[in-house]
């Protein structure tokens, strides 16, 4: 804007009115619109003025303590093992390992370091004890039976939403609107819904609109169109100073190592590499885990979200969020669709500080592992009753089984396809519920086997493999062919 005012088309007289015409013209004006967008998305909404700071990471004072019990609880894990292996939190590599690591940096799946003496930090079922164990203070908690009480295992009193609800929220996956995942199958012609659905793709694409795009996902992305679009969405560009930054942090990984680093490298030798989706992209995942450990952008996010990072030093001038990527949300899926490492790192970074970070923080947020954790089992209680209660008789609780499904939010779970779908849905409503409705709705699809198990492995066989499964027409039924 201030090199506009050089420009002759300029006038003093008009100058509001011509500098609102140039952004137009020029572009900026979408660009700005854009970033706005993408900030209201991100950041939640203004609280009291009087508010003291820490309501905005999270309103409930039971719920911070929580966090902070657990947070505490991961750094002694943490430290005990930096103790046990005389290895400190963070170290300079020396220069011919330095050397060494630059050369492999494309080939990073082919090194075999020893880390057998490395334990994951904390797994699922843990983290699951610690949200079974939280209770409002201030709520009555009587051990007698009674009309209130959820038999579930979380019991917080948080609201969470019921079918009505959901329906109007996710409105456009009702069974008169057209969807990808369900309309593009070989039995419906492509002119009924696929052809124009990606035809009006390409029009948002070509209007570099995020709004536009954000509501377009919701009916699914088809495949040519959703890098593109979740890249407009989430308002990544890629440009020259992107590519740099990511450099920087490339460099960062080359000239120091962290004890979080082996823990990666365990993480993905445990996960990825033995999958048949995503082994192929072994060296991409170390990447950008890797720079995401080092990436100091990353604590923006603590100023919205419940959990604080202990900050640890390299040297006086590195500052490390250590454990927000011991458990990180795989990033995986992102490398079926963006090739340059760059814009892959970009695409995962802001898809975590968006969603991914509230499924493993503690927290009242209606997209927060406990709120989901909630639905799921209120979900459950309220429409399968039976099964419900079946289930929790023999002792095979559902959360025990569904856990571990949202708090990866799906992924290894469902076919990559499949997942995408699901991601789709995710972005085009700004919301993680749509997991806690699919963890329902899959033991809805399988009720009639699981009416007949006696015991918990027993379920979890029958919901072993999630691999065949299709995500929209389980979510579609089970919402808007539910009885309420």
């Amino acid at each position: 804007m201030q090199v506009s005012l050089h420009k002759p088309e300029i006038k003093l007289e008009s100058l509001k009115e011509d500098i609102k015409d140039f952004l137009k013209t020029s572009g900026w004006e979408k660009k700005l619109q854009n970033a706005v967008y993408s900030e209201l998305n991100v950041f939640p909404s203004p609280c009291h003025p009087a508010a003291p700071p820490e309501h905005m990471k999270e309103p409930l004072a039971y719920m911070r303590k929580a966090q902070g019990s657990w947070e505490k609880r991961i750094l002694k894990s943490l430290n005990s093992m930096c103790t046990e292996l005389s290895i400190p939190l963070a170290q300079k590599r020396p220069a011919s390992e330095q050397k060494e690591l630059l050369n492999k940096w494309n080939e990073m799946g082919t090194d075999e370091p020893d880390l057998s003496l490395f334990r994951p930090v904390y797994a699922p079922k843990d983290f699951l004890e610690v949200l079974m164990n939280l209770r409002n203070p201030n709520y009555e908690n009587g051990e007698q039976p009674s009309f209130r009480n959820h038999l579930g295992l979380i019991q917080v009193p948080l609201k969470v939403k019921d079918i009505p609800e959901l329906k109007e929220d996710f409105s456009e996956l009702g069974l008169n609107t057209g969807q990808l995942g369900i309309d593009d199958s070989a039995q419906v012609p492509p002119e009924f819904f696929e052809n124009e659905h990606v035809r009006v793709g390409q029009k948002v694409l070509a209007e570099q609109d995020s709004a536009a795009a954000q509501q377009y996902v919701r009916q699914g992305c088809p495949t040519a169109l959703r890098a593109d679009l979740w890249a407009l969405i989430l308002n990544i560009s890629n440009q020259p100073e992107d590519i740099l930054y990511y450099e920087q942090l490339k460099s960062n990984v080359i000239q120091y190592d962290l004890l979080v680093d082996s823990l990666i490298y365990k993480d993905v030798k445990l996960t990825a590499s033995n999958d048949d989706y995503y082994f192929v992209f072994e060296d991409y995942l170390y990447q950008v885990l890797l720079c995401f450990s080092r990436d100091t952008s990353v604590l923006d996010h603590f100023t919205y979200s419940s959990a604080t990072p202990p900050k640890s030093y390299i040297r006086g001038k590195l500052g490390i969020e250590e454990y927000a990527v011991f458990y990180p949300p795989n990033v995986a899926p992102l490398c079926f669709l963006y090739h340059e490492p760059s814009k892959l790192y970009q695409i995962f970074r802001e898809m975590y500080v968006r969603f991914f970070f509230r499924l493993h923080s503690i927290s009242s947020h209606p997209s927060g592992i406990v709120s989901l954790c909630l639905l799921f089992e209120t979900l459950l209680q309220t429409h399968l009753p039976q099964l419900f209660y079946h289930l929790r008789e023999i002792g095979a609780q559902p959360l025990r089984i569904s856990f571990k499904w949202m708090v990866r939010a799906f992924s290894g779970y469902l076919a990559t396809d499949q997942l995408l779908l699901l991601w789709d849905r995710i972005l085009g409503y700004n919301s993680l519920e749509v997991l806690a409705v699919l963890a329902a709705a899959v033991f809805a699809f399988r009720a009639v086997n699981l009416m007949e198990v006696t015991s918990l492995a027993a379920a979890e066989a029958v919901l072993a493999d999630l691999s065949t499964l299709k995500v929209m027409p389980l979510l579609q039924i089970f919402l808007f062919a539910t009885v309420t």
